[in-house]
C-alpha cells in the first residue's frame, strides 16, 4: 500500500510541488485516470499558509493540502455512480467517465480537498499520479514528490516509510471523526505562546528571566537577549504564566490557546 509522509518543518515555501502538479495536469488528459485540471481556479495540491500569533510574535507554516486516500473513503460511500474506486496499491480515483457531477462528493470530503470542474460538470482531485506510476515512469514517484527539492514529501509503500510514519499523525479534518489516511504529517503547527518581557522602570528588556508554564501542560523557558520567550507545540488549553526576574514577579492566568497566542510587550513591575 503506498502512502505519503510530509514534514511541514522542511517547507520553504517555493511551492514547487504545486506548480507541478499544475504543468502536470492543467491541458494534458491522462483519461481514465483523470481529464485535464483546469489552468485557473484548482489546485490538487495546495500550499496553504498559516499565520499564527500576533504582532510582533508571529509565525508563519506552509500545510500541503491534497486528497488524503483514505481507506474508508466518505467521498466513495457519497458517490451514487460509483465513479471513486480504491485501488488495491491504496490511491483513492475518480473516473471521469463515470462521474455525473452530482457534487456529492465534494461535500462529503471532510478535507475539502475535491473540486468541480464547472465546463466538464465532473469532479476532480489528486490521483497520486497514477497514470506515471502504472506506466513505469523511472522515478517512481508523484511530480509533486519530485519537485521537492528539500525533501519535505516522502512518496512510497507504507512498510518502507513505518518508522517515519510512527512519529507523523493525519491532518485533521474540517469536520467529522478523523479517517484513516494515506497521508500523514510531520512537525504540523501546534499552539505557541509567546512575549517580550521588560522593566518599565529601566526602559529596557529583562534578559534571563525565568518563565513558568503552568496548566493543561507545563514548561519552563528563560526570556533571551532581546526579552522575549517562546513557548511552542502546546496542545488546546488553559494556561498560567509566571514571570520571574530583575527581583521582580508577574502572573498572567487565563491564557487560552484556542489560538496562538502573542501576549506583546509584557512590563514587570
Amino acid at each position: 500500500m503506498k502512502a505519503f509522509v510530509i514534514d511541514v518543518s522542511k517547507c520553504n515555501a517555493c511551492h514547487s510541488c504545486q506548480i507541478a502538479c499544475k504543468d502536470e495536469h492543467c491541458r494534458n488528459d491522462w483519461t481514465p485516470y483523470a481529464k485535464p485540471q483546469p489552468d485557473y481556479g484548482q489546485f490538487w495540491f495546495k500550499l496553504e499558509e498559516k499565520v499564527r500569533g500576533q504582532v510582533p510574535q508571529v509565525k508563519v507554516a506552509y500545510v500541503p493540502r491534497m486528497c488524503m486516500h483514505c481507506d474508508d473513503a466518505p467521498c466513495i460511500a457519497a458517490c451514487k455512480s460509483k465513479a471513486i474506486v480504491k485501488r488495491p496499491d491504496g490511491l483513492v480515483l475518480i473516473d471521469p467517465a463515470k462521474c455525473v457531477g452530482d457534487q456529492n462528493c465534494v461535500s462529503a470530503c471532510p478535507y475539502g480537498v475535491i473540486s468541480f470542474n464547472k465546463d466538464l460538470q465532473i469532479a476532480q482531485k489528486c490521483t497520486g499520479c497514477a497514470h506515471l506510476l502504472d506506466r513505469g515512469w523511472p522515478i517512481k514517484e508523484p511530480r509533486c514528490v519530485d519537485s521537492c527539492y528539500p525533501g519535505m514529501i516522502k512518496f512510497g509503500e507504507e512498510a518502507d516509510l513505518k518508522d517515519l510514519i510512527a512519529k507523523a499523525e493525519p491532518l485533521p479534518p474540517n469536520f467529522g471523526p478523523t479517517p484513516k489516511v494515506r497521508v500523514y504529517y510531520l512537525n504540523l503547527p501546534k499552539r505557541f505562546i509567546a512575549g517580550t518581557v521588560y522593566d518599565p522602570a529601566t526602559k529596557e528588556v529583562v534578559i534571563g528571566a525565568t518563565c513558568t508554564l503552568s496548566g493543561d501542560g507545563s514548561a519552563t523557558a528563560k526570556t533571551d537577549e532581546y526579552g522575549d520567550f517562546w513557548f511552542d507545540g502546546l496542545k488546546v488549553g488553559a494556561y498560567s504564566l509566571k514571570i520571574d526576574g530583575a527581583g521582580k514577579s508577574k502572573t498572567i492566568a487565563n491564557i487560552s490557546t484556542a489560538k496562538d497566542v502573542g501576549l506583546g510587550d509584557i512590563p514587570l513591575a
